[in-house]
């Protein structure tokens, strides 16, 4: 069953990896793969209370991302449907790159202590959109975005939320006993 299991998921992820040359949309094979990989997990598993069990508890996981990710996009669109990035965008004067990089990468770092990582992210992006047009050069800002993010919040007194919920939570950082595998125990 293992085996059968981690074959299907080495190409779906092969597959993924191999997107442009392909020419398959990797959100379907992604879709395809978990499915593959579930059925094979029932089929071979033979204990339906055992697969009901993961199953309802992995999708609670991934509904619980969905929530959120909604409400960061909720967030993100009510900015700008408020001009909430005008006002910013209108106070961004200049059109040097370099001091634009280390303004984004100063927003994002602290930023990403108030906010959760993903929703800095979010919102950044969406903030980028209207500033750069070039898409080549808002992916590289993107990718900034990113680190930054992921440096800010941690790095700073507050640390950032998940930090945060680890530590009011009375859990070790180093061993996060809340953390569950993203697939199923075998």
């Amino acid at each position: 069953m293992i085996i059968a299991i981690a074959i299907t998921f080495v190409l779906g992820y092969f597959t993924i990896a191999m997107e442009g040359p392909l020419k398959v949309n990797k959100a379907a094979t992604a879709l395809v793969t978990a499915s593959l990989c579930w059925s094979l997990f029932a089929v071979l598993s033979g204990d339906s209370n055992r697969v009901a069990e993961k199953l309802t508890s992995q999708l609670g996981s991934v509904s619980g991302i969905l929530f959120f990710l909604l409400g960061a996009m909720t967030i993100v669109e009510l900015i700008d449907a408020n001009d909430g990035f005008y006002l910013i965008t209108k106070r961004i004067k200049t059109t040097d790159k370099k001091k634009l990089v280390w303004l984004v990468a100063f927003i994002t770092f602290f930023l990403s202590s108030i906010l959760d990582n993903l929703t800095t992210t979010i919102v950044l992006v969406s903030l980028l959109r209207k500033i750069i047009s070039d898409k080549q050069e808002r992916l590289m800002f993107a990718a900034l975005v990113v680190i930054a993010a992921n440096a800010g919040g941690p790095s700073l007194p507050i640390g950032d939320v998940t930090t945060t919920m680890l530590w009011i939570g009375d859990r070790s950082l180093h061993t996060p006993s809340s953390c569950k595998p993203f697939y199923p125990a075998l």
